[in-house]
């Protein structure tokens, strides 16, 4: 087994925490790095498939076990205190060190295939494939990105392990991981005359948001004009950073520098919807991996518990 300069540098601080302690619970350990990177004992819980009160207990008997406080809690925020901040990179070193000990008996790496919306990824994603890294070192991450129709088709096709996807109208199965709220974005020198149809750009002719943006501007009698179509999410963003036409975006994905232009030309308001997880594996090493997609997901986008 080979290791960084820098997890050699964590397992060594991690040593000194261990002076006035015989040994760490692995348990322990791994629920004070869930309350720390999902910033609340709830959501720790949930991750972890344990009760609040197991996380709370498992905690304090590391802190006793270190003679430390290692997690600062308010009626407001769940914090790291100064000796959880010095903690917590020894912490993870020590979990992938033993993660990578028990896989070594267990058959080598395995796979994990992920399929995300192309217009759901968004800056969540690195921390989603951290904590999955995190959660199984050993573990084979493959990303596919598509859009949700193709995906749902993949998946049920068992070509996919899990799904995040825009709901789809026809179904309603999936846990569900927050809403999606929509607007009308362009570049701020974007114009539009009177007489001409709206121009739009779009990710593709199976777009699902497409979907929804042609059909409300058909209700709203407003004509419009595909004048771009982009093979991925930044070809898109590009056009529209550009001037070249506005599209319909996830208010959280909206390209930098782009403005909310529904009421500056009458534009009709866009449908919510929903972001959804698929996913049919049951052996615990997966279900753990699918808990921690939800809990970093539920993070990033603000739920806050």
């Amino acid at each position: 087994m080979t290791t960084t300069k820098r997890d050699d540098f964590g397992l060594q601080r991690l040593q000194s925490w261990m002076i006035e302690m015989k040994s760490l619970d692995v348990d322990a350990v791994r629920t004070f790095v869930a309350i720390a990177d999902l910033q609340g004992f709830t959501r720790a819980a949930e991750a972890l498939a344990t009760t609040q009160g197991a996380v709370s207990v498992k905690l304090r008997r590391l802190e006793e076990g270190l003679g430390h406080r290692l997690i600062e809690r308010t009626p407001r925020a769940v914090r790291l205190s100064a000796q959880g901040a010095l903690f917590l990179e020894p912490a993870r070193a020590f979990l992938s060190t033993h993660e990578q000990a028990l896989s070594s008996l267990g058959g080598g790496r395995r796979r994990f295939v992920l399929g995300i919306a192309a217009h759901v990824a968004g800056p969540e994603v690195p921390i989603l494939l951290a904590r999955l890294n995190a959660h199984d070192p050993c573990l084979t991450i493959e990303v596919r990105l598509e859009n949700s129709r193709v995906l749902l088709d993949a998946f049920d096709r068992g070509e996919l392990d899990a799904a995040i996807i825009r709901r789809d109208e026809d179904r309603r199965d999936g846990e569900i991981l927050g809403p999606e709220h929509f607007g009308w974005f362009a570049a701020p020198q974007f114009e539009r005359r009177e007489d001409e149809p709206l121009r739009l750009a779009a990710l593709s002719p199976a777009c699902g948001v497409r979907d929804i943006a042609t059909r409300a501007l058909d209700q709203a009698g407003i004509a419009w004009i595909e004048v771009f179509l982009g093979g991925g999410s930044s070809a898109v963003d590009a056009a529209v950073s550009a001037g070249l036409a506005t599209s319909a975006f996830s208010r959280r994905l909206a390209p930098a520098g782009t403005v909310d232009i529904s009421e500056r030309f009458g534009l009709p308001p866009l449908p919510s919807s929903e972001i959804v997880l698929h996913s049919t594996l049951t052996d615990p090493k997966s279900k753990a991996a699918l808990r921690t997609i939800v809990s970093a997901f539920r993070e990033h986008r603000g739920a806050i518990r």
